[in-house]
């Protein structure tokens, strides 16, 4: 993998690369001292991935990266000092296509393989995902029982990747507080970041997020959102659960399993909604709620951070309803108004 360095401090940037030479199968291809020359490199030099600090002088990694999805989008990952204390920089990167965050390797270590182990399982992680862009992603096997769950009433299930937080967000802050439906979202993103991106969203959309929780109910009102890195799924029994099989997929949680969950176990309305996203995650799963006869709404390439998942989509003719990210709520608004005048004939 052709990767890229991004930090305004040449001793940290150079123990960036000697970490990606432990690795042989990587390639340092380029290294900019500040987001400004990382958005000419990557003009000149598209990498594979960008290894992206958060905070430099002038155009910060949060711009950097805006700008560098807005021209030539590549995987993004940011490496920074403590992500934890950034965590609304980052949660913004993430907003605009950066795939996931990772603190720093500690300088002088006696072993640098060990105290980079983070920083290469994530490059390795990322690595894994842009092979299988361009794969047929094979149907989850969901070994569950068949006993048909409650009437909950309508779902909304969304899955998101690259870009999600801010199109979450987005689409969130659309729906009126007394939108009739249970709303459950996967997001690719570490299982460390998602309780502050639960807290990130519900301020940005001013609407309670909560990470769910095995055996939670999906009801009506309530936002969801997947927070460990085993599937979430819909069990027979009309709750959340958390499954590490398949346990060799490589989006974890995975968007396509949940979706076939809700296909196979949520009898009533339910509403796929797939958003932007690098890979495939979630394409044959919204297919599968579309062939059920549910509604489904894949996010257009202009209002994309990152067009593969939704493109996937609709290769896969699996989207009813093709919309602009901002067109989304409405539509959801629209749908469930429609379904409530049904049942009240």
């Amino acid at each position: 993998m052709k990767i890229g360095i991004v930090n305004d401090l040449p001793t940290v940037a150079e123990a960036l690369r000697r970490t990606i030479a432990l690795q042989s199968e990587h390639e340092v291809v380029w290294v900019a001292h500040d987001g400004a020359a990382a958005v000419a490199l990557c003009v000149q030099q598209t990498p594979d991935l960008v290894l992206m600090d958060l905070i430099m002088p002038g155009i910060n990694g949060v711009e950097a990266t805006r700008r560098i999805m807005a021209g030539t989008p590549c995987a993004i990952l940011i490496v920074t000092v403590n992500v934890g204390a950034n965590a609304t920089d980052v949660y913004e990167a993430m907003g605009y296509g950066a795939l996931d965050a990772v603190d720093t390797p500690a300088l002088g270590s006696q072993n640098p393989r060990a105290s980079a182990v983070h920083l290469l399982a994530k490059i390795d992680s990322i690595g894994k995902l842009i092979d299988t862009r361009n794969d047929t992603l094979r149907m989850a096997k969901l070994v569950l029982a068949s006993v048909p769950p409650s009437d909950e009433g309508r779902l909304v299930a969304i899955g998101a990747s690259a870009g999600g937080p801010a199109a979450l967000a987005t689409l969130l802050s659309g729906l009126p507080m007394g939108f009739a439906a249970a709303i459950v979202i996967v997001q690719h993103v570490d299982a460390q970041f998602v309780a502050g991106l639960a807290d990130w969203l519900s301020e940005q959309a001013s609407r309670p997020v909560r990470v769910a929780q095995q055996g939670d109910r999906p009801t009506s009102g309530s936002v969801l959102l997947a927070g460990t890195g085993d599937h979430l799924i819909l069990t027979a029994e009309g709750r959340l659960g958390y499954t590490r099989e398949p346990s060799d997929y490589v989006y974890r949680p995975s968007v396509d399993v949940f979706f076939n969950s809700v296909r196979r176990f949520w009898p009533f309305e339910a509403v796929g909604v797939l958003l932007t996203g690098m890979g495939r995650d979630g394409a044959a799963g919204l297919k599968a709620l579309r062939d059920k006869g549910c509604h489904t709404i894949a996010q257009d390439e202009a209002s994309s951070a990152v067009y593969g998942m939704p493109r996937a989509a609709a290769a896969l003719n699996a989207a009813v309803d093709i919309l602009a990210l901002e067109q989304i709520a409405p539509k959801l608004v629209d749908i469930c108004a429609r379904e409530r005048a049904v049942d009240d004939k």
